[in-house]
């Protein structure tokens, strides 16, 4: 790599490119940081994921029933609502990169308390901190897509959700490694283990750059360009994107001093008068679909899989803890593995055409699984080959929403929010998405003994088809976009309904 000077500013450029063409070499900066703010959905997705074994263990230790079991199971995702509505607050006042540091310090507390927990009540305590962790792990994608080059903002931002799922993995993994030893100590220790990467975390954000976009709408204009800088590898590029940021912030052009002054007005007020009280049509659109999106990801079924697989396996066949355990750890490993082929495809193929494929599939698999389901029920005898059938459904299943719908829904809400509103605004649709996964995790046991665990996933069926009719007329596509263009396109389809409206009247 070479270092080119111009005007007295370094600009870094690759040695292959012919000197004609020589173009800035984007910074691994942007890489790094996705990577270690990632983390924290790393420790989201183990937190919940490690359930789906503990559960088992616990019950054994703590005597627990099956409602307990599922309440307590399910109840982090309720918890998680006071952590994402505070999360916007918190980021927008104190910064995105402190915020994380606070999330690391909060996902190291839950699992301590839940380690030493004897009794039903400090478990459902230590739930409640790992819940406002997961709540504030939605700053992670609202970092990144801040953080991204635009060519690259699909890519990096699917990197949480890949963390996610390797979280859930290395959760089934300490399940099935710990399986062996004593009820009282194994869940434990599965527990334990989720505190190494707080720790990681909390000592990587010293080492992040805070979000430039943060940074203007606080005026430090001086500090955002040298991040854009250093994220992008051009001090040309960093200009260009810094406009950009300054005209979305409403800061004027002409305001070119390193430090500017920023409206003295409650920025949480204004946040929430825009968004909720008062929004423009475009605004009304964005908030509308970001909620349904994240409804859908949730309400057909995905964590029923994740955290129920030892149930739904044995209902398909399966008995010995090992083989459920294991089929589980299967389960965990392909909802991984294709997660890097959203993040390639997102930026190419773009996030509406892979949300169609997602959800369709997701509907069809669950169909399958619901059949294979209904007649091994409806025999007495063992029927090997149809639990084969239920297990490569499920994976079919985690397969097209690793795909789509699983990595894509947080890149989607956070691109098309606008500056002042993304985090207040993402941080909403966290509050839908853990709201929705509450009541699913908390009610399929139940549901499933009423309507049959076939009929259940005829539902969650039913749901993931109705996502892909909204996607398919609702969505318009991002890839390519910065996030300032995102935002001018809403504008410009609200200025378009605004002139059919009026055309209309005059034709009346």
């Amino acid at each position: 790599m070479e270092k080119a000077e111009s005007s007295g500013d370094i600009i870094l450029t690759h040695p292959l490119l012919k000197s004609d063409q020589k173009r800035p070499l984007k910074s691994k900066y942007a890489v790094a940081s996705a990577i270690i703010a990632s983390m924290a959905s790393l420790l989201l997705g183990y937190n919940i994921g490690v359930m789906s074994g503990a559960q088992i263990f616990i019950k054994d230790d703590l005597k627990m029933t099956d409602t307990e079991i599922e309440i307590l199971t399910g109840i982090m995702n309720v918890y998680s609502l006071a952590g994402s509505l505070t999360a916007g607050w918190t980021s927008d006042r104190f910064g995105r990169r402190k915020t994380l540091t606070l999330t690391a310090v909060i996902y190291f507390v839950g699992p301590v308390i839940i380690c030493f927990s004897h009794n039903y009540f400090w478990l459902m305590v230590g739930r409640f901190v790992t819940g406002i962790g997961i709540g504030y792990s939605v700053i992670v994608t609202v970092y990144i897509s801040e953080i991204s080059p635009v060519s690259m903002r699909g890519l990096l931002t699917g990197v949480a959700e890949l963390a996610v799922n390797i979280g859930i993995l290395l959760a089934y993994i300490s399940n099935f490694m710990l399986a062996d030893l004593s009820v009282h100590l194994s869940w434990r220790l599965m527990f334990a283990l989720g505190t190494v990467p707080a720790v990681l975390l909390g000592f990587g954000t010293f080492a992040m750059p805070e979000s430039p976009r943060w940074l203007v709408m606080k005026g430090q204009l001086g500090k955002a360009q040298e991040v854009l800088v250093h994220l992008s590898g051009s001090l040309e590029d960093a200009k260009t994107q810094l406009e950009e940021i300054k005209e979305s912030a409403g800061i004027p052009k002409d305001d070119t001093a390193e430090v500017v002054p920023v409206p003295k007005q409650s920025h949480d007020k204004s946040v929430w008068k825009e968004l909720i009280m008062k929004p423009t049509p475009s605004v009304c659109r964005i908030l509308i679909t970001v909620l349904a999106i994240q409804f859908f990801q949730q309400a057909s079924g995905i964590d029923t899989v994740v955290l129920y697989s030892p149930r739904v396996f044995e209902k398909a066949g399966m008995r010995s803890n090992s083989d459920l355990l294991g089929a589980t750890m299967a389960v965990g490993l392909i909802k991984t593995i294709l997660i890097p082929v959203s993040m390639i495809l997102s930026d190419r193929v773009g996030r509406r055409s892979l949300l169609v494929i997602s959800t369709a599939g997701m509907a069809a698999s669950l169909v399958i699984l619901g059949l294979g389901l209904q007649i091994v029920d409806g025999f007495v005898t063992n029927q090997t080959w149809m639990a084969v059938v239920c297990i490569m459904a499920v994976l079919a299943y985690v397969s097209f929403f690793s795909v789509g719908i699983g990595p894509l829904a947080m890149t989607y809400s956070s691109e098309i929010m606008p500056l002042k509103l993304r985090s207040q605004g993402v941080a909403l649709g966290m509050a839908m998405n853990r709201t929705v996964c509450g009541v699913v995790t908390m009610t399929f046991i139940s549901l499933y003994e009423a309507i049959t665990i076939a009929g259940s996933f005829y539902l969650y069926a039913g749901i993931a088809g109705m996502a892909t009719v909204f996607v398919y007329f609702c969505l318009p596509e991002t890839k390519g976009r910065s996030l300032e263009e995102i935002e001018e396109l809403f504008r410009k389809r609200e200025k378009e309904t605004e002139c059919d409206g009026k055309s209309l009247q005059v034709a009346v």
